[in-house]
């Protein structure tokens, strides 16, 4: 478990379930309000973590399995709306109180979080922006981007994270959906490097800038 602060709110970030997958408490300790994002584990881990706190709404990055182990319990027990991009949708039964877009804006307390969506590792993945903290699912991990299922799927992950997500700052801490956190100046570094060299018509799955 980690807790980082950032200019007035709170990141508490907990790697949970068989594939460690992160979940993250993102809280304004003025108003005790708080949104959770992702739902690893089980129920009770991430329960503990929002004691004292007032959420507001869970938001996934996508629906893989691994993302989404405790969410029916979470949803029966906080009875809060859960938010999700609309191409991840039918993937959710009940189905979500609120899709989210690209570009629309969550409410923290007197803070503002982003949606950016970054389709290509699911359709409708997406990343969530609160000044230089960017959540980035299995959008964009440390050396690389999520794993894809086929070519277009990468060529469309890698337009994410080039079109999208390199346009911001170097000094952007990113918080991936698996494993620590990385810089997002090391990863258009280590791009760069990928980049330059040619790579087969076919390359998907688990790609490594540095190694791929």
């Amino acid at each position: 478990m980690a807790n980082k602060s950032n200019k007035g709110i709170s990141i508490n970030k907990l790697a949970l379930g068989d594939y460690q997958a992160n979940c993250y408490v993102v809280s304004c300790p003025d108003t005790g309000e708080a949104v959770i994002i992702d739902a690893p584990g089980t129920a009770e881990q991430i329960l503990s973590s929002v004691q004292g706190l007032k959420v507001s709404c869970m938001v996934l990055t996508h629906t893989h399995p691994d993302h989404t182990e405790a969410l029916a319990e979470l949803r029966r027990l906080l009875c809060v709306p859960l938010a999700l991009h609309g191409a991840e949708s039918a993937r959710i039964e009940p189905p979500a109180e609120r899709v989210l877009h690209d570009g629309e804006i969550l409410r923290l307390g007197s803070h503002e979080i982003k949606v950016i969506h970054t389709p290509g590792h699911t359709p409708g993945g997406i990343c969530l922006l609160h000044g230089k903290h960017l959540f980035s699912g299995d959008t964009l991990f440390p050396g690389g981007p999520g794993k894809t299922a086929s070519p277009q799927d990468f060529s469309l992950v890698v337009d994410s994270i080039t079109r999208k997500l390199f346009r911001l700052p170097d000094d952007t801490l990113v918080h991936p959906g698996h494993g620590p956190d990385t810089v997002l100046g090391k990863e258009k570094k280590e791009f760069a490097a990928f980049s330059s060299r040619p790579h087969p018509t076919d390359l998907c799955g688990d790609v490594v800038w540095l190694s791929s």
